[in-house]
């Protein structure tokens, strides 16, 4: 199993519109490689991609039809008072995660 695990809304420090541009970039490449990704796990600020404003659902709706399970922080979401807010997914629990990352074969985490 592949786990792309996100916990930012932007890839690498820096500039945040430059980092929101550059994970845009590489999840839609991501998409477009044909590379399969089981799961997308989203924390901290990452569950700002699969709640209202988003500006990369129309791509993450793309992975979810390939079979792609999206999952997001319940208690990020309930900080950040998203979980009403939530376009995409499913809402996800700490031991989840746990129990995935040890799971997986591989962990991709672009941040």
């Amino acid at each position: 199993m592949t786990l792309l695990y996100l916990n930012s809304d932007k890839m690498g420090d820096g500039d945040a519109v430059l980092g929101g541009k550059l994970l845009r970039s590489f999840l839609n490449e991501l998409e477009k490689s044909g590379k399969q990704v089981d799961l997308i796990g989203c924390v901290n600020s990452g569950i700002n991609l699969t709640t209202e404003g988003s500006e990369v659902i129309e791509i993450l709706q793309k992975f979810e039809g390939k079979g792609t399970r999206i999952a997001s922080c319940g208690t990020c979401l309930d900080h950040y008072q998203k979980r009403d807010k939530l376009l995409i997914g499913e809402v996800g629990t700490m031991d989840q995660t746990v129990e995935i990352m040890f799971g997986a074969e591989k962990v991709i985490r672009p941040n």
